[in-house]
């Protein structure tokens, strides 16, 4: 059942739909921001806060592009929007925004940790990588997976985040 579906479904749904967002958003948005870590090439005379603009605009942006595909498909299914579907597929995508958050704020108090640009990338990148571990084997107990699927789970997605941070160290730009 899509994510539309359940709007049209009572409080039940709606809590369950939520939850499901929170955790496949968080997920998603921590995969996205540890790639924006990554793409990052050069940066210009305000590195960290650039880095941290990047971050959340990138997240708010394919929060837009995640709300305009549920509508649309909102459309398709229902053949109209109203009011309180539009705000539930807003809130429902949010998480993609929040889980940029940590990464930016990692970036934000690097000075205050003596850390210089690069190693406020490499701590952002890792504080992405443990969103994605954190939100996958989250989502897992909350489904009730057994605590073997809960650390396969969080496995696949640490693998997914190393492969993401190979890429930053096989590709230097």
């Amino acid at each position: 059942m899509s994510k539309t579906e359940h709007a049209r479904d009572g409080a039940s749904g709606a809590d369950e739909r939520r939850a499901q967002a929170d955790y496949t958003g968080g997920v998603y948005g921590s995969m996205l921001a540890a790639s924006v870590v990554v793409g990052v090439g050069s940066l210009g005379d305000f590195p960290r806060l650039e880095l941290v603009l990047l971050l959340l605009l990138t997240g708010v942006v394919f929060w837009i592009a995640h709300v305009h595909a549920q509508l649309f498909g909102a459309c398709l299914v229902a053949h109209s929007l109203n009011r309180r579907i539009v705000f539930d597929v807003c809130r429902d995508e949010w998480p993609i925004v929040k889980a940029a958050v940590p990464p930016a704020l990692a970036v934000a108090v690097s000075p205050v940790l003596g850390l210089d640009v690069s190693g406020a990338l490499w701590l952002a990148l890792s504080v992405a990588v443990a969103g994605m571990v954190g939100w996958s084997a989250a989502a897992a107990r909350r489904a009730g997976a057994s605590w073997r699927l809960v650390a396969v789970a969080a496995s696949v997605n640490l693998l997914l985040g190393l492969l993401i941070i190979s890429f930053k160290i096989f590709l230097k730009h």
